[in-house]
């Protein structure tokens, strides 16, 4: 490729346009975004200073996806509207063509472009909202789970487009089959369509000095940040000072807000204090994992006049990203967020998930009660969002939608079933409170030993049945069917209790398929 060289206007410092489709380049030397014109180069003023966010990824990198070599060449920081910070990175590819990595939540979604006519055009920006399906050309079926109005906070590099700082940025968020991901980008009242696939770090194979001196990232500890509260002074520890959007302090109970580095008091939270099951800070070994517990809430739901709560504590592995523990009458479950694709049908009041059937179980409001500890969003308390949780035992499905004056999100999340033991284990803990009746997803008992034992028993009687019969003793058969019925109460008994056990599970839903009805 022919370089494309200049200088800045601003400093006079040497700028190089790594693409030939670049719009615009921030200067190394002033942080000046300059354009490019055919004669001159235009200052168009200066980008702020990026936000830290321990990207593995920088500029400069090299790496190789699906046998095609790339180049990192630029990059654009997004604010959300939620107030979350994440990382557009523009590569290279072979004939100078552009491909889109985003960076979100420890994620990364590898998109291009795709070609749009009068017959192929994706909707308006304000016909599009959470859980609405898009149909392309090619046959995909791709689902909203978010659209909103982001702010372009800063850049770096080359940028494909004509970056200004502070400009709005109108995006939808797509899922599809599989680890399909799509973004549809509004811009001066017209719209680019980007698909791609959520990949990870391996797969795109980066190498350079850059990455290796990231190696550390993956570390299994998480770095944090010792810090005091700007309302009472007292010491404050960020697991993820990254990533962390609100604070709550331990000692005066203040909700801090996290600006660029800096803590902002909002107000104080007059809500009793909650004490966590498992202290802020701990780290737990689930699913082969290092996570850290940065953040408590207690959240809960209102149904006829009558408070059911339950807590989450959230937590944080650099590499991994976010996880979630919730814990609903001392039962446990382990939350991971998944994609909103078709592949996820929807029929009747159940979701087909990876070929299992989950049963509606509720709807309702989530409000947030009490919060400790950091979080990636703005949390504040009294927050709300609609629910609805679906249940295939020992799973669970959970839909959450926010919708908010700059947009609207819907986000699906996973739930498996934790014992306390395999908890006390994880976190090296002791004496977690014992749990209260049939949990939601709780598995049943499975009763194996118990089945094996009357199959014994009812082998051992036909085959002594079979013995004295063939010996020619009188056996009074009566005894034998007598002794076969005794044995065979076993059996009805456990399909009691397993029925019982169901019927406990679904006492506190309106969608019980043991409902009475009258």
């Amino acid at each position: 490729m022919k370089r494309r060289v200049g200088s800045c206007p601003a400093c006079a410092a040497p700028i190089e346009f790594k693409l030939s489709t670049a719009l615009v380049t921030v200067c190394d030397f002033c942080q000046s975004v300059v354009a490019r014109a055919d004669k001159k180069l235009e200052d168009h003023g200066k980008v702020a200073d990026l936000v830290e966010t321990n990207s593995p990824i920088q500029r400069g990198m090299k790496g190789k996806f699906d046998k095609k070599r790339f180049e990192v060449v630029g990059r654009v920081q997004y604010q959300h509207p939620a107030g979350g910070v994440w990382n557009e990175w523009y590569l290279q590819m072979p004939g100078d063509q552009v491909g889109w990595l985003a960076e979100a939540q420890g994620k990364f979604y590898l998109m291009a472009e795709r070609a749009q006519n009068a017959a192929t055009a994706v909707p308006d920006f304000d016909a599009l909202s959470a859980g609405h399906r898009v149909d392309l050309p090619d046959g995909k079926t791709l689902v909203v789970a978010e659209n909103g109005v982001a702010t372009a906070l800063s850049a770096d590099g080359s940028i494909p487009w004509a970056f200004q700082p502070g400009a709005k940025h109108h995006f939808v968020d797509l899922h599809g089959a599989g680890a399909t991901f799509g973004t549809i980008e509004y811009r001066e009242q017209a719209s680019r369509l980007f698909l791609g696939q959520e990949v990870s770090l391996p797969e795109l194979e980066l190498e350079g000095e850059s990455w290796e001196s990231q190696a550390e990232f993956a570390a299994p500890n998480t770095k944090s940040l010792q810090i005091n509260c700007p309302h009472c002074a007292g010491a404050l520890t960020l697991h993820a000072p990254d990533q962390t959007l609100r604070v709550c302090c331990p000692s005066c109970h203040s909700l801090l807000d996290c600006q660029h580095g800096k803590l902002q008091y909002l107000e104080t939270l007059h809500t009793p204090v909650e004490k966590p099951l498992i202290p802020l800070g701990s780290v737990g070994k689930l699913f082969d994992t290092d996570y850290t517990v940065i953040g408590f809430m207690v959240r809960f739901a209102m149904y006829e006049g009558k408070v059911y709560p339950w807590s989450e504590y959230l937590l944080y592995e650099p590499a991994k990203g976010f996880r979630w523990l919730v814990c609903n009458n001392r039962h446990w479950s382990f939350v991971e967020s998944i994609p909103l694709t078709s592949a996820m049908k929807r029929r009747d009041n159940q979701i087909v998930y990876e070929d299992k059937t989950f049963k509606l179980y509720d709807r309702g409001i989530a409000y947030v009660k009490y919060v400790a500890g950091e979080f990636y969003w703005r949390v504040t308390a009294g927050e709300e969002v609609v629910t609805a949780d679906f249940i295939a035992p020992p799973q669970m499905i959970s839909s959450e939608r926010t919708t908010a004056e700059n947009g609207d999100e819907l986000n699906y999340s996973l739930g498996t079933y934790l014992t306390t033991d395999e908890l006390e284990q994880a976190f090296k803990i002791k004496e977690l409170p014992t749990p209260w009746g049939v949990g939601t997803i709780q598995p049943r008992p499975s009763y194996v030993d118990i089945w094996l034992i009357w199959l014994g028993f009812g082998a051992l009687l036909v085959m002594l049945d079979f013995l004295f019969s063939a010996m020619s003793y009188s056996f009074d058969q009566f005894h034998f069917f007598a002794a076969l019925a005794a044995v065979s109460l076993l059996p009805g008994l456990l399909l009691v209790l397993n029925y019982n056990f169901e019927v406990s599970r679904w006492k506190d839903s309106d969608y019980s398929p043991y409902a009475s009805s009258d």
